[in-house]
C-alpha cells in the first residue's frame, strides 16, 4: 500500500513496543509516566521523520531522546530504560529507510521479514525434531544449537529463493546475506531472552495470545533490519535497498 501505509503499521508497533519495554525494565509498570511518554514521542517523531525521507534526524532524535529519558530516571534504572529508546526506534527507522528507497523498498522488507520468518520458524521445528545440546541453557532454556543451525540454513535457503522475485538478484549473494541477517536474528532473540530472565518476566506482555507480546514476536526483526539497512547503505547509501537486494 505504500511507504506511509507501511509507516503507520510501523508506528502502531512501536508505540506498543514503548509500553511493554517500559512493562517489562520497570518491574509490571502498566500506567503512562513521563518516561514512556518521552519513550513514546521519541520513537513516534523518528518514525515519522524516516517516513518522511529523513533518517538521519530520526536517529539523532533517538539520540536525544535516549539521553532524555536517562535523566529521568537518573538512578533507578536510568541505563535500561533509556536503552529501549534505541531498541525499539532504530529497527522502525531502518525499515522505514528501506521502505522508502523505491523502487526496490517493498522486495527489500519483504526480503529481511522473510528471512527473519524462515529463521524462527525454522530454529523452533528443527530444535523440536533433533534436540541436543543446549545453546545457552541459563538465558533461554528450550533453545539447542541444532535449532541455531537449522534456523540460520534456512533463512540462506529463503535468501537464495528470493533471488528469483528480484531481476538481477544473485543467488549466492542474497544467500549469504540471509544467513547473516539470520545469524543476526537468533542473536536477537537471545538478547531479548536475557533481558526478560534478568527482570524476571516471562512475556513482555500478553497482547498476543499464546505468543506474549510484540516484543516476543520482533526480537529478531530488532537486530537483523538495523543490520539490513547499514549494509545498504555501505554500499549504496542513496539507494540502499537496491543495494542490498543487488549490491549496486
Amino acid at each position: 500500500s505504500g511507504p506511509w501505509a507501511f509507516a503507520v503499521l510501523v508506528l502502531a508497533v512501536t508505540l506498543v513496543m514503548c509500553w511493554e519495554w517500559g512493562h517489562v525494565v520497570r518491574r509490571g509498570s502498566t500506567g503512562v509516566d513521563p518516561v514512556l511518554i518521552v519513550h513514546g514521542l521519541t520513537v513516534g517523531g523518528a518514525v515519522l521523520l524516516s517516513a518522511a525521507g529523513y533518517a538521519a534526524l530520526g536517529v539523532i532524535g533517538l539520540l536525544a531522546g535516549t539521553f532524555v529519558v536517562g535523566v529521568l530516571r537518573f538512578g533507578e534504572k536510568a541505563r535500561m530504560s533509556a536503552l529501549g529508546v534505541l531498541y525499539v526506534g532504530l529497527p522502525a527507522v531502518a525499515l522505514l529507510l528501506l521502505r522508502g528507497a523505491e523502487p526496490y523498498g517493498f522486495l527489500a522488507v519483504l526480503y529481511v521479514l522473510l528471512v527473519v520468518i524462515a529463521t524462527d520458524v525454522f530454529a523452533y521445528f528443527t530444535g523440536r525434531m533433533v534436540g541436543g545440546a543446549k545453546l545457552w541453557p541459563r538465558i533461554s532454556p528450550n533453545k539447542t544449537w541444532s535449532g541455531l543451525v537449522g534456523g540460520v540454513a534456512m533463512a540462506g535457503v529463503t535468501g537464495a529463493a528470493f533471488s528469483f522475485a528480484v531481476s538481477g538478484g544473485v543467488p549466492l549473494r542474497l544467500a549469504l546475506i540471509g544467513l547473516g541477517l539470520g545469524l543476526v536474528a537468533q542473536g536477537g532473540d537471545l538478547v531479548e531472552s536475557a533481558l526478560k530472565r534478568d527482570f524476571g518476566v516471562k512475556d513482555a506482555s500478553g497482547l498476543i495470545p499464546g505468543h506474549g507480546g510484540f516484543m516476543d514476536r520482533m526480537d529478531g526483526i530488532v537486530t537483523a533490519a538495523p543490520v539490513a539497512a547499514l549494509i545498504g547503505l555501505l554500499i549504496n547509501m542513496y539507494a540502499p535497498a537496491r543495494a542490498l537486494l543487488l549490491g549496486i
